[in-house]
């Protein structure tokens, strides 16, 4: 059996869009648990949806996610160039072989021919097809256009019945009647190839044994194989794959501004948990397990788990899952990804981060969720008194009042030496089992009272400590006050 190798061959068009990702990672997968070569290609030939700096992304985002390429346009290998429009020079001869088999033929139409042609066969209700005009010029017709230095393009030549069947790994075997299919131009009046010629010459010549696409291109396969079958080449494993949808109707479009991996990335998503949620669109794991790293999934990806259903984006699933993953970090390690977001809001220099985080890493799912919790430890935020109206904890403004009233000579006679949660927490619940009330009568107030919050990364004890003796006390006051004068 041949080596395993698969490509992925993105368009320099812009950022990465999770289904690239999601086709780069499949394909890596099923080189990588076969002991392949991963290949980088990328396909640039239409220039005018080339964007400058789009191969950076590429390069940055397969990197970032551990996609690690075996060859490609920056560290070379055996069957490169690995930029295609660097490879330009071979199409033409394979396109003009084709023409002396007799599987393709020189087209001399002209643009306004088939405009014309295309506004006929729509108002007849026709599908838009190449009605063949060229394809049967005698060789004296097509040596004189030649001759005259007519432009051209050098079209597929389909047989006109029969059936072409091709197997796909997850659809199977999939027969269509040629009549159905176009006569498809391979080589363009410039001499450039189009992207299904290019494609299948390019796989064929790099030794690719499975091609992982959209299954938009479903469509194509019969012509692919026509042309492998022209060439007497072996026809690669194909493998394609369902759209991701944004819904049941909408498909997620990168025209659309729907979500690219570095959106997700700037939204607070950890690179591990995109890339293992990316997994699960359109793949079933076997069993109930969702969570893989990516060595993980190089042992449990089996491309008969793929889906021939769409898989729809649903946010709220990497939401959880990016919430597992942050909780399996280390307190340091989550540190590391928080303190930019913590940084947002906490500017002071005095209060310790990494207890901070260690307050936030269970109560956080996205990154971007921590500046607005941690809002209060700069300063007090103004808040309404409100706040302290809490059925289940019993109080309201009148018994906060008192509360704090309570609470506050028993935190000033704490040693500042001794400020810490400990000495908090128990001169509180001294002070709790003196008066004989609940706890939450005491220690809701007090989180109102210094956060401004009735829900804060961390109880009162916890904030007390770490915005220190002086600052707590001095919010306390404030917020004595703002209930006295209510």
């Amino acid at each position: 059996m041949n080596k395993v190798r698969t490509r992925f061959a993105p368009s320099p068009t812009g950022y990465m869009h999770i289904g690239n990702l999601r086709t780069a990672l499949f394909t890596y997968l099923i080189a990588k648990q076969n002991g392949g070569d991963f290949i980088l290609r990328i396909e640039d030939t239409d220039q005018e949806r080339y964007v400058e700096g789009a191969i950076d992304v590429i390069y940055k985002t397969l990197k970032d996610v551990g996609l690690v390429w075996d060859e490609g346009p920056d560290i070379g290998g055996p069957v490169g160039p690995y930029i295609q429009s660097q490879r330009m020079g071979m199409f033409k001869q394979y396109a003009e072989k084709l023409v002396e088999m007799g599987k393709a033929y020189y087209c001399f139409c002209d643009k306004d021919r088939l405009t014309e042609l295309k506004a006929v066969q729509e108002a007849s209700g026709i599908a838009p097809m190449y009605d063949r005009h060229c394809r049967n010029l005698s060789k004296e017709e097509i040596a004189e256009k030649l001759a005259a230095g007519v432009p051209y393009v050098i079209r597929q030549k389909v047989p006109l019945d029969g059936t072409t069947t091709f197997h796909d790994e997850i659809y199977g075997d999939i027969t269509v009647e040629n009549s159905t299919l176009d006569d498809q131009i391979l080589l363009k009046t410039d001499g450039m190839p189009t992207y299904n010629f290019a494609n299948v010459v390019d796989d064929h010549l790099m030794g690719i044994t499975h091609v992982v696409r959209g299954n938009e291109y479903l469509a194509s396969a019969p012509k692919y194989n026509l042309l492998y079958e022209a060439f007497g080449w072996e026809i690669p494993k194909y493998i394609h794959v369902e759209h991701i949808m944004k819904d049941k109707q909408h498909k997620l479009s990168k025209r659309d501004g729907d979500a690219s991996y570095q959106d997700l990335i700037d939204k607070g998503y950890l690179k591990e948990a995109v890339l293992n949620y990316i997994a699960l669109l359109g793949w079933a794991p076997k069993g109930e397990r969702e969570i893989f790293s990516l060595q993980e999934l190089v042992k449990e990806f089996d491309i008969h788990g793929l889906s021939k259903s769409p898989a729809i984006f649903d946010p709220l699933k990497l939401r959880a899952i990016n919430g597992e993953y942050i909780r399996k970090l280390t307190p340091e390690e989550f540190l590391s990804h928080a303190e930019p977001y913590i940084r947002q809001s906490v500017k002071r220099t005095d209060v310790n981060l990494l207890e901070i985080a260690k307050l936030l890493q269970a109560r956080t799912e996205v990154l971007t969720e921590i500046p607005e919790q941690v809002d209060f430890f700069d300063e007090m935020p103004d808040y309404d008194l409100s706040l302290y109206v809490n059925k289940k904890m019993k109080t309201d403004e009148a018994v906060s009042l008192e509360s704090l009233k309570a609470v506050k000579p028993v935190l000033e006679a704490i040693e500042d030496a001794d400020w810490n949660v400990n000495s908090i927490h128990d001169a509180a619940f001294k002070l709790i089992e003196q008066l004989g009330v609940k706890n939450g009568v005491i220690l809701f107030p007090l989180r109102v009272a210094i956060s401004g919050k009735q829900f804060t990364p961390g109880g009162a004890f916890e904030i007390a400590a770490l915005i220190g003796k002086k600052d707590t006390l001095s919010r306390l006051d404030r917020s004595i006050e703002k209930l006295e004068n209510r």
